[in-house]
């Protein structure tokens, strides 16, 4: 993996956050076009940041992201249930060593449950990974991202009125661009048996693609 400055990943946290910031300002009005921004946002991101996780020898010419359809019924708002037996998460990664994860609670979705993981390190965050039965083939087979607060990824909402679970959102992680990189990826609690026709498909240029 080509080494990343600080100041790239500085960079692109801000920009990430700021993209996020437009989507909730945004999205209580009309979900569809947050999505648009976010769509687009991603996109320039992905094609030509300095910390996109594309290897930079594949950027030039990149076909750029692939996205289902905004459905607005994979739309929810949802309190989350904290009755779940207490678990922890170790995640062993190439760059941040192993990365803590705790279980705080549970989303009780119409297409099923997914779990609610608290980033136990510093900083913190909410994080809810999503595998859903296109994974492999539609969708990157590791699964995708939902929320990860700690990086900027957050559709809004209040842990006990209710977070936006907004499935349209379900973006890859840095591993489906390139093996370099090593992602927490969907544990067994954030897989759906459903397959959910929404957000980002496989990259472009990927095995699955």
């Amino acid at each position: 993996m080509t080494p990343i400055s600080a100041l790239d990943v500085l960079d692109w946290r801000r920009r990430v956050h700021a993209l996020y910031a437009r989507v909730r300002a945004e999205s209580e009005a009309d979900p569809a076009r947050a999505h648009e921004i976010w769509v687009a946002g991603r996109d320039e991101l992905v094609r030509s940041h300095p910390a996109s996780p594309v290897p930079p020898e594949a950027r030039d010419g990149y076909a750029g992201l692939r996205h289902a359809p905004y459905d607005p019924s994979l739309r929810f708002v949802l309190p989350v249930d904290p009755d779940v037996e207490p678990q922890r998460l170790e995640v062993p990664t190439a760059t941040d060593g192993v990365v803590p994860f705790e279980l705080v609670g549970r989303l009780h979705l119409p297409l099923g449950d997914l779990d609610v993981w608290w980033l136990d390190s510093y900083g913190g965050g909410i994080f809810v990974p999503i595998k859903d039965a296109s994974a492999g083939r539609v969708t990157y087979g590791g699964g995708r991202y939902l929320l990860d607060t700690v990086k900027g990824a957050d559709l809004g909402g209040s842990v006990h009125d209710g977070l936006v679970i907004d499935l349209n959102f379900a973006y890859n992680p840095s591993c489906a661009y390139d093996p370099a990189w090593t992602c927490p990826l969907a544990p067994p609690g954030n897989t759906l048996g459903v397959e959910v026709a929404a957000g980002e498909y496989v990259p472009p240029g990927h095995p699955g693609h």
